[in-house]
């Protein structure tokens, strides 16, 4: 394992695969689980869970981006790991048909976006979004989420998905 500086970057997957639960196929925008960013990491970093959707795992992971840029869904991408603070979802539907597809969808709320005293949090496309140069890492919209969308990844102030 390659040794890292703090704060290290790692590849996040925004999907809980929630939909993968109750439906097939799941969610046109989550995870497919077709194994290609598997594939594509020479690090063993990345693998389909027992639902069939990729995770990372951050000690393995260094952020060469191989999975993002192979990811035909595009829910991969790189995060900086000083901000254990990650929406898993990548659903742009309207809050109604979003909820009714998955119970763990982000349904753009916005009560995450009224939360955030740092206004890091934006819902775009119906869909939070968290700018992590500006997002200060208290975890707040998480703790508000009421759909467990937003979640703090070392699993302290939310469940880990």
């Amino acid at each position: 394992m390659a040794k890292k500086k703090f704060p290290f970057r790692a590849a996040v997957v925004a999907c809980n695969g929630g939909c993968r639960r109750t439906q097939t196929p799941g969610c046109e925008y989550g995870c497919i689980g077709c194994g290609k960013c598997q594939e594509a990491c020479k690090f063993g970093a990345v693998h389909l869970n027992e639902i069939g959707v990729a995770q990372v795992d951050e000690e393995k992971c260094i952020a060469c981006g191989k999975c993002a840029k192979i990811c035909p869904q595009q829910v991969i991408h790189i995060h900086e790991c000083a901000n254990y603070i990650v929406v898993k979802c990548s659903n742009r539907n309207n809050g109604k048909d979003a909820g009714k597809m998955c119970s763990v969808s982000c349904i753009g709320c916005g009560i995450c976006e009224k939360t955030c005293t740092a206004e890091a949090v934006k819902v775009q496309d119906h869909l939070a979004v968290i700018d992590e140069a500006v997002c200060l890492g208290c975890g707040m919209c998480a703790v508000k989420c009421p759909r467990h969308v937003i979640i703090d990844q070392r699993g302290i102030l939310t469940a880990k998905y």
